[in-house]
């Protein structure tokens, strides 16, 4: 990478509608730089209130609160159903993304010998889900091999070279997690539907940063997290089908729901927790007011791709190849920067040089193995600032120099 890319002019901080810099409406601690958005999210004070007042009503009247939670539960998908382009009555909420994944796992059946594809870019807990169905009936799991940085087109050429009439079921991301990029899921889905297999949409990462997400993946059933960058509470995520045998699909807790149709039975779970479902479209709304869906997309856009300029200047004289990679179809406000060799050589140590970084330089990062290399995955959202970067450069950089030094010569 050109090291002059470090001096191009950084973006300035976000400043809300109200006035206020975009990090002060965040409660994240100052002593850490926080550029992992892309794993667990991070809530609105705002939200937090919010949720914190419908925590407050259910412990104060329980038995009010919780015989009608439901409704409440309700008027939320309402809300909520709209952003990612689908119909209330399509949409359930689900704890998270791999809870989707298991209710549409637990409605299939297969026989011995059906095939189920995936691929190498796969989210791992949805593929092991994928495995566990393939067991119960002595059916296959394959994986597609995708080229990191492979077009539309390449994406499509591969499925096509897979699918078989064994295939019954393609699990696709509409952004992968490990590698941040596109797939052309509308197109697999029309490739997959003409040899007779039906398609599950891995889009966790996808709300907020596609326009209309599940209505432009394709799919029979499509899911995606609301706590990433709708910035929603943990644990709400949403599922969404028109699938002719959607009353195929139960709740993960059979509750005194169970003889609702779908959606209306996921709207009742007991005791479970369900503020951070009656929340979310305030944490959507909260966004549309201080800046705007569209323009947040463009905002986080040159804020990744500044971020990229500014780390990568500082690894590239450590990396061989190019720090900033080619991931063939980017997305918004994710991006892929090589590591030093050595480094992130597989999951384990990846997931370990998080941790490392978190503890011995006060970073918040994502890494990522793909084929034996490790990369940084940066995330940003509006409160990131590129004040950010730097602080990254002068805490982390030399922590990942001195961990990859030490691991060429050992």
């Amino acid at each position: 990478m050109d090291h002059q890319l470090h001096t191009a002019p950084a973006p300035a901080p976000v400043r809300l509608a109200s006035g206020g810099p975009a990090r002060a409406a965040w409660p994240l601690d100052d002593a850490v730089v926080h550029l992992n958005h892309g794993s667990f999210g991070a809530v609105p004070t705002e939200v937090v209130r919010y949720q914190d007042e419908l925590r407050r009503q259910a412990d104060l009247r329980p038995v009010a609160w919780f015989p009608r939670v439901h409704e409440l539960v309700a008027a939320a998908r309402h809300e909520v159903a709209p952003f990612v382009g689908a119909r209330a009555e399509d949409a359930a909420f689900v704890p998270n993304a791999s809870a989707a994944a298991t209710v549409v796992f637990n409605s299939l059946r297969l026989a011995p010998g059906d095939e189920i594809l995936v691929t190498d870019h796969g989210y791992g807990a949805i593929t092991m889900g994928a495995q566990r169905l393939a067991r119960r009936f002595g059916a296959r799991v394959r994986a597609v091999t995708i080229p990191l940085a492979a077009s539309a087109d390449e994406v499509v050429e591969r499925f096509r070279a897979e699918l078989t009439d064994a295939v019954r079921l393609v699990v696709v991301d509409q952004i992968t997690s490990p590698t941040a990029r596109l797939l052309p899921t509308a197109r697999i889905t029309e490739l997959a539907h003409e040899h007779g297999a039906r398609v599950l949409i891995d889009g966790a990462h996808a709300p907020g940063l596609v326009a209309d997400a599940a209505a432009v993946a394709g799919g029979d059933w499509w899911f995606g997290n609301l706590h990433k960058w709708p910035c929603a509470p943990r644990g709400s995520a949403l599922l969404v089908t028109r699938a002719a045998d959607r009353d195929d699909l139960w709740p993960l807790i059979d509750s005194w729901g169970a003889e609702e149709p779908y959606p209306a039975r996921f709207d009742s779970q007991g005791t479970l927790d369900a503020t951070s479902y009656i929340a979310s479209p305030r944490a959507i709304e909260f966004v549309e007011r201080e800046h705007g869906w569209d323009r947040a997309r463009t905002t986080m856009a040159a804020l990744a791709d500044h971020g990229v300029a500014v780390i990568g200047a500082a690894l590239q004289p450590y990396v061989d190849a190019p720090v900033a990679t080619d991931v063939g179809m980017p997305v918004v406000s994710m991006r892929l920067l090589r590591l030093p060799d050595g480094l992130g050589r597989d999951r384990t140590d990846a997931d370990e040089l998080r941790m490392r970084l978190l503890d011995l330089a006060g970073v918040e990062a994502a890494f990522t193995s793909i084929g034996g290399v490790g990369y940084l995955r940066l995330s940003a959202h509006l409160y990131t600032e590129p004040r950010d970067f730097e602080v990254f450069v002068e805490r982390a950089v030399p922590q990942i120099v001195a961990f990859a030094e030490r691991r060429r010569i050992s």
